[in-house]
């Protein structure tokens, strides 16, 4: 069956794919009518986590934000699927690193570097980095359920040199990357919610307390990795920049447990407040904000 769903749906997203980018986003006003007017994706969702995050604004305020979101939706959809066929110079024209120097001197040092972002504007195109560095990149993500799917998005992202790596490989990966002298950017999106295990840490995220991974961080610390925030902006419609944040930039080893993993929530919540539409509003967040273990209780 997975094999059938990917059979119908491929030759339309090629199809898509192929789209000019004013037809393109022609389309994506017309998706964005479909998904917000008449399905309403997700519309519970949004407006929920959009009322935890801004309890202090109007409920016309958080619906401007809740419609320019699903503008944004629709338009980063697209553009995923126009990553099956868009050229590497276009690409490069589109999503621009205004102080990739940062990088490129930890790469003179010769040290692995770790770059952490949330769900914020479009990650999917960041891959275009590999044109500006010498070093490998690895992108880690979740595997897809369906196995074409997630080749696809295999094959989506790798088409500019990266690599893909399943979050269970991470560690592995890097420690044989390091013995075998191979140096590289991990990337890593990491503002999903958790499981409430008691081993996982708590901490404040749009004055909400939630469980968080600190997984890139301690994985920055044992391979002893510059830990920087990519901070991925929507310029104008179609058009990305991502700039970079050396949230330690003393070596991690001089922060204390947690500060890293501190310093990119509240990096990110800035980012967020300033310009809030480019969030990924339909995760569940805040789902586990009743869960609060007892010592991380204000």
């Amino acid at each position: 069956m997975q094999l059938v769903a990917f059979i119908i749906i491929y030759p339309i997203l090629w199809l898509i794919s192929l789209l000019p980018f004013p037809l393109l986003y022609l389309f994506s006003d017309f998706c964005y009518f479909i998904t917000y007017h008449i399905i309403g994706y997700r519309k519970k969702v949004v407006r929920e986590n959009l009322k935890l995050a801004f309890p202090e604004k109007s409920d016309s305020e958080r619906l401007k934000i809740e419609k320019k979101f699903y503008s944004h939706l629709c338009d980063m959809f697209l553009e995923m699927i126009k990553s099956l066929t868009i050229s590497k110079k276009s690409m490069r024209k589109r999503f621009v690193f205004p102080n990739i120097e940062l990088i490129t001197e930890y790469e003179k040092q010769g040290r692995s570097i770790l770059l952490i972002s949330g769900h914020y504007a479009n990650w999917e195109w960041m891959n275009i980095m590999n044109e500006y560095v010498s070093y490998k990149g690895f992108g880690i993500y979740k595997r897809l359920t369906n196995k074409y799917f997630d080749k696809l998005v295999r094959d989506i992202r790798e088409r500019t040199d990266a690599k893909l790596i399943t979050t269970k490989e991470t560690f592995k990966t890097i420690k044989k990357n390091e013995d075998d002298g191979l140096l590289g950017i991990y990337y890593m999106v990491s503002d999903q919610s958790p499981k409430p295990l008691d081993h996982y840490y708590w901490t404040e995220f749009m004055d909400i307390v939630v469980p968080c991974f600190d997984g890139p961080e301690i994985l920055a610390r044992k391979a002893d990795m510059p830990f920087i925030y990519f901070k991925i902006e929507k310029v104008k419609r179609g058009h990305y920049q991502g700039s970079f944040i050396d949230l330690t930039p003393e070596g991690i080893e001089n922060y204390a447990q947690h500060e890293p993993t501190e310093f990119f929530y509240r990096a990110l919540e800035a980012q967020i407040r300033e310009v809030p539409e480019h969030y990924y509003w339909v995760h569940k967040r805040w789902k586990h904000r009743d869960k609060v273990p007892e010592k991380y209780q204000k």
